[in-house]
């Protein structure tokens, strides 16, 4: 672990892990949307499935981060940051556009009819 308080000043070493780990959370925020979105297969079953309201959590997830280290970063990660948000924004609001996937809607019409044959 990085202890922050006792870093020397110029250590390009620590600011280069404190880069890559940053790199890294913000990268599997956005995996995790992708694969939510409906983009990318899930890396469990190889299936494509969609979840709309968990891929607003992670983007929702990432967009705290940026707003909680506002000043914190450095030029580099804050253009990375507030570029991946950029991307997945747009593509959420694509996907919301479509309305419910196929598979979302066959699960509604087919619990609406079991609960209509009781």
């Amino acid at each position: 672990m990085v202890d922050r308080e006792n870093k020397k000043e110029g250590n390009w070493a620590s600011d280069f892990t404190d880069q890559a780990l940053f790199t890294q959370l913000v990268l599997s925020f956005q995996a995790a949307a992708w694969q939510q979105m409906g983009k990318v297969a899930s890396i469990i079953t190889g299936k494509i499935e969609r979840n709309i309201e968990m891929a607003k959590h992670s983007i929702d997830m990432l967009a705290m981060l940026e707003e909680k280290t506002k000043g914190n970063l450095n030029e580099d990660e804050s253009k990375y940051l507030a570029h991946v948000l950029y991307e997945l924004r747009m593509n959420y609001l694509d996907e919301v556009k479509k309305g419910p996937d196929k598979t979302e809607e066959k699960k509604n019409d087919s619990s609406a009819a079991g609960e209509k044959e009781n």
